[in-house]
């Protein structure tokens, strides 16, 4: 089994509370994770399970065993367990463990049952850091992380990923609370992937759609919460310029996003007018699932002026601003650190990266160019 970097940081936290909820995209690989920390599994999502749940609960909940609820959000009645079960003895930790597909926005359960007694761990799709042979890492721009979709068995491209979206826009998001038809999310997914790195126009979207704007925006809300797509918000700072405030989306996963636009091979990926949107958005993944699967924090944006000084992302740590500007290109230029310093300077960022596809970083660790690699390693919080 492929180790996943928020393992440890699950340890940790299941040390520190009595039930810890590990998030995330369905079949990005959460049960597996689970099961190899031991204890006593149920799926909620069968009602056998919950049976069985249900008539073992007195004896498991006085045990010292963990105790795994995958898909917990199916079975709403079990938060209140839960908490009562958490109430009776706060003092003991590590206790639940609970799996679930879409995110705290949309699981109101834990919002109203289990604040002040959980903690949230998010699991990514397997990241660049994680694959272990350089074919697997070869692979994760244009496959994606899925571990069924292809970074570990290549021919599962892209039908695996086709039938994952259908079965989301059939049957998850439906049961999640989507009112809008399946047809209607295809066609919405569809338009987002062309929209993809782009600044969100909900009246534009709902127009092309024959839906009004606040429909559009309710429809996003519920595919951001499944992990499919991540809204970028604007970097708003103290200047004397115009800013674009509306935020930016992209596909959280480059795999889906490719097999939607009918994208097959490296060769033709690399022929698309939006190739650079799409190597951007992968870069702006990889980022921030090391942050999060490190259990390190800093809020994300992009930054964009109305004339045109524009950063790709922006990292703000607290007591560091990072300004980030990324490019489809072996051979980085002058002009190119110039135009990212020039804007750096606007929101007076502490620490400047020009990520691209170089062989050769250079710079300091406050200023520097270099390639994907070499930038996760500052992320991940050392120097190379």
């Amino acid at each position: 089994m492929i180790r996943h970097l928020v393992r440890n940081q699950l340890w940790k936290r299941l040390v520190r509370y009595p039930a810890v909820a590990m998030i995330g995209p369905r079949q990005s690989g959460k049960t597996t994770l689970a099961k190899s920390l031991g204890g006593a599994y149920f799926d909620l999502e069968q009602q056998s399970e919950r049976l069985r749940l249900d008539l073992e609960w007195d004896r498991l909940t006085a045990g010292k065993d963990l105790i795994v609820l995958d898909e917990a959000q199916s079975w709403p009645d079990v938060f209140a367990r839960v908490r009562g079960a958490i109430d009776r003895n706060r003092a003991r930790l590590g206790r639940f463990l609970l799996l679930d597909s879409v995110s705290p926005a949309l699981m109101i359960h834990v919002s109203g049952s289990l604040v002040g007694r959980l903690s949230l761990v998010e699991l990514t799709p397997f990241l660049l850091s994680e694959l272990p042979t350089k074919a697997s890492r070869e692979r994760r721009w244009l496959y994606g992380g899925y571990p069924d979709g292809g970074v570990l068995e290549p021919t599962r491209y892209p039908q695996w990923q086709m039938d994952y979206l259908s079965l989301l826009s059939q049957r998850d998001l439906p049961t999640w609370g989507l009112p809008a038809k399946p047809q209607t999310t295809d066609w919405l997914l569809r338009m987002l992937a062309a929209l993809h790195g782009q600044i969100w126009n909900a009246s534009q979207v709902g127009q092309s759609m024959g839906l009004s704007y606040h429909t559009v925006n309710g429809y996003l809300e519920y595919l951001t919460g499944a992990f499919l797509i991540r809204r970028l918000p604007s970097y708003h700072a103290n200047i004397r310029k115009r800013l674009i405030k509306s935020p930016k989306v992209y596909w959280r996963d480059c795999g889906l996003l490719h097999a939607l636009l009918n994208i097959l091979d490296e060769r033709a990926l690399l022929t698309q007018p939006w190739v650079g949107a799409s190597w951007e958005g992968f870069v702006i993944e990889q980022a921030l699932g090391e942050l999060s699967s490190r259990g390190r924090h800093a809020d994300a944006y992009y930054f964009r002026t109305s004339d045109q000084y524009e950063l790709d992302l922006v990292l703000d740590f607290g007591n560091e601003l990072w300004a980030v500007e990324i490019k489809l290109t072996s051979a980085p230029t002058i002009e190119d650190m110039a135009r990212l310093d020039r804007t750096a300077d606007i929101i007076k960022a502490s620490r400047r990266f020009l990520v691209s596809q170089t062989n050769r970083p250079s710079g300091t660790a406050r200023r520097i160019s270099c390639n994907l690699p070499t930038f996760l390693k500052y992320v991940q919080g050392y120097e190379p």
